[in-house]
C-alpha cells in the first residue's frame, strides 16, 4: 500500500433518526441515517404500514378516478 493517500479509518458515533446512536467504522466524522437495527421492521418483528400498489392503482386514488 502507498503511504499518505488512504483516508484515516475511525470508530464514529453513527445517529439514527429513531433516537438511537451506536458506534461504526468509517472514514467520516460523524454519520447520520434514517433507519437502523432499532427501527428497521426486520429487527423489530413490527411491520409498518407501506402502501402497496403500481402506478395505476396510485394515479387513480390521486385524481379519485375508481
Amino acid at each position: 500500500m502507498k503511504q499518505g493517500i488512504h483516508p484515516n479509518y475511525e470508530i464514529v458515533k453513527v445517529h439514527c433518526a429513531c433516537g438511537n446512536t451506536f458506534d461504526a467504522g468509517s472514514t467520516k466524522e460523524e454519520l447520520k441515517v434514517e433507519i437502523c437495527s432499532e427501527c428497521h421492521p426486520f429487527f423489530t418483528g413490527k411491520s409498518k404500514a407501506v402502501e402497496k400498489g403500481g402506478r395505476v392503482e396510485r394515479f387513480k386514488k390521486k385524481f379519485n378516478m375508481d
